[in-house]
């Protein structure tokens, strides 16, 4: 299901509420065309407060690799599928708000989401907020602990990713199985952008996502990134 918001909503200060209601109610929200014309950097600005992940540019540009680094997404799966994962969760707290922006986009190649709430509730709150999981490496020389359920002020944080993130702990193995079931028995919701200027906003702390894998002729798919520590 799709969330479309107009232009002129986003252009009218009163109603970005409403786009924060529509992430809060579902998770995340689609802007056909919004960004059409413009700078992804300049509309995330008018959108919320954007960050710079490794202290480098604040937008990453996303596009398809058979090969590339080892410790990446794509130096380990290339053009095969991306499994579902809540991005950068292996930070002590993950970017709030994850913008995606569509250069290029193909209907056959949309991002596939998956609601964490609904998979914290099957799993139980308690009991993933029990689970311990740890980074697959070191980060400043210190390997620190996670929860796959997390409290934080004005919410919770839901965490997963299969290939950064480790059990470290019975529970958190025992969770982790679990989870790794739901989601592979659930049917994400995809969310194509296909024009230029399409917008998705996903509220990181709640949904998983993913990307399907990639036909030859579906490899100068673009999409540009950039993360949110609020929206305005």
């Amino acid at each position: 299901m799709y969330v479309t918001i107009s232009e002129e909503f986003i252009e009218k200060s009163a109603d970005v509420p409403t786009l924060f209601r529509q992430i809060e109610e579902q998770g995340y929200a689609v802007l056909p065309g919004i960004a059409t014309g413009r700078q992804t950097e300049s509309v995330a600005s008018d959108l919320g407060e954007p960050m710079a992940p490794w202290h480098d540019a604040v937008m990453q540009a996303l596009t398809p690799r058979a090969a590339s680094t080892p410790n990446t997404y794509s130096g380990i799966f290339g053009l095969g599928r991306f499994p579902f994962h809540t991005d950068l969760a292996h930070w002590s707290l993950p970017p709030r708000f994850l913008l995606l922006r569509c250069v290029r986009g193909y209907a056959d190649v949309p991002t596939l989401l998956m609601d964490g709430h609904k998979i914290a509730s099957a799993v139980g709150r308690d009991t993933m907020a029990r689970a311990l999981v740890k980074p697959r490496r070191r980060q400043h020389g210190e390997l620190r602990m996670h929860r796959l359920l997390q409290a934080v002020d004005g919410g919770e944080v839901i965490r997963w990713d299969e290939v950064y993130l480790k059990p470290a702990s019975p529970v958190g193995n025992q969770v982790s199985v679990r989870l790794q079931s739901l989601i592979d028995q659930s049917a994400p919701t995809p969310v194509a952008m296909i024009d230029d200027g399409d917008l998705l906003i996903i509220d990181n702390w709640r949904m998983l996502h993913a990307r399907p894998a990639i036909a030859q002729n579906r490899r100068d798919r673009r999409l540009e990134r950039v993360y949110l520590r609020s929206l305005k």
